[in-house]
């Protein structure tokens, strides 16, 4: 039973190295079971062993040579091998597993339904597996994709002009799809194609901070501009760094002046979420109409609901106020870059804004250099007058 590295180059030497009789086993160094069995007739076919929980040396037949990849049979002997380490038993698991539902068949009976209940986005889901995923993957069994299939959808999306960003925003629903069919026992452990596949390079960071000046320049534009309730809108984005939903859709009745807190009942991440209300946004908030039959803060007077949009009026303030490459978003990007700039810390930003994540508050970790520069001269500073006050002693 021959060690060699399962490459294609050792594929295309099969030829020669074909037994007179019987067949001869052939096992990879990269992924230990891994094994290709060349019979005498010239037929090959990829194997895993392994052996069971009673100690018994089994087989489990992984394809043909001709039918199958070889880097689609090696993460099958790959999640094989994952599975047998937890206690597995690949023939028995890929027994209970062969009658997976159709791909489309388990979107909607099972991923749907569940993220309707559980998830404030389902509906972005819904219109992206419609538009991209299940014309491609709808008839497939879900055992049935491999990572070269998601590789492949991966690289037609790109080809079909679609910038990086939304690629890897259809790549992150596919996986996290297949990773509930694992979580549900529809798939086994490892079954998930999407493992491996790397997303696709994005441009760089696409936020915008305003200056003091730009915000002096807004702001101007602000007094002036007729649209009043936009322009309120506006400035408690800035003053809050709250999201645009979050101030259009706000209620009185979750607007508490005492204690300076607009609580928001369902945040971004699914949680109540608090925002401090600053002297400059209570202020406003004060200074806002109250319509005695409506709960909201901020209320169209043709519909009786909050604005569904502010772009047109947007659009026309950051024009006349010389700002047309800044976008809503920017506000509450640039209510963090202040703070960092003003020496606050990333903590504090990342409850200010209200990140689940505090990963994705780093990426306002560049705003403060000088910040880190003063925490580094702690230590140096620290370290240099110890070494002052410790005399050097005489070798020996």
């Amino acid at each position: 039973m021959p060690a060699h590295a399962l490459t294609t180059e050792f594929l295309q030497s099969l030829t020669e190295r074909r037994p007179v009789r019987g067949a001869v086993l052939f096992f990879d160094t990269e992924v230990k079971g891994f094994c290709l069995e060349l019979r005498a007739s010239g037929g090959a076919t990829y194997y895993f062993r392994y052996r069971d929980g009673d100690r018994r040396i089994r087989f489990c037949h992984l394809g043909g040579l001709r039918d199958t990849m070889l880097a689609d049979a090696r993460t099958l002997a790959h999640q094989m091998r994952r599975m047998v380490a937890e206690g597995g038993d690949p023939k028995v698991e890929r027994q209970r597993f062969r009658s997976a539902p159709r791909f489309a068949e388990f979107v909607e009976t099972r991923y749907l339904p569940h993220v309707r209940a559980r998830k404030r986005s389902w509906a972005t889901d819904a219109s992206l597996l419609q538009r991209h995923v299940l014309p491609e993957f709808g008839e497939f069994r879900l055992n049935r994709v491999r990572r070269a299939d998601v590789l492949a959808f991966q690289h037609g999306l790109q080809q079909r002009g679609y910038a990086p960003g939304t690629c890897n925003r259809v790549l992150s629903l596919l996986k996290f799809v297949f990773s509930c069919a694992v979580r549900w026992e529809v798939l086994p452990p490892g079954g998930n194609p999407c493992e491996g596949v790397e997303p696709l390079a994005e441009a760089g960071g696409c936020e915008r901070f305003l200056s003091t000046t730009e915000v002096r320049r807004l702001f101007a534009e602000l007094e002036h501009n007729p649209n009043v309730m936009v322009c309120q809108v506006i400035r408690l984005l800035l003053y809050t760094g709250a999201r645009k939903r979050e101030i259009l859709d706000a209620r009185w009745e979750h607007v508490d002046l005492e204690r300076r807190l607009l609580t928001v009942p369902l945040s971004k991440s699914g949680r109540p979420r608090h925002i401090p209300l600053s002297d400059a946004a209570v202020e406003l908030l004060r200074s806002l109409p109250r319509e005695a039959e409506s709960p909201w803060v901020f209320c169209n007077p043709r519909t009786g609901r909050p604005p569904v949009s502010i772009f047109y009026a947007w659009d026309t303030i950051r024009r006349r106020a010389g700002l047309p490459d800044v976008r809503l978003h920017d506000l509450r990007h640039s209510f963090a870059s202040f703070l960092v700039n003003a020496g606050r810390s990333l903590y504090e930003v990342q409850k200010l804004l209200g990140h689940y994540d505090p990963k994705v508050t780093m990426r306002y970790a560049h705003l403060a250099p000088g910040a880190l520069v003063d925490a580094a001269n702690i230590v140096g500073r620290l370290v240099y007058e110890e070494a002052l006050r410790t005399p050097l002693r005489e070798p020996g």
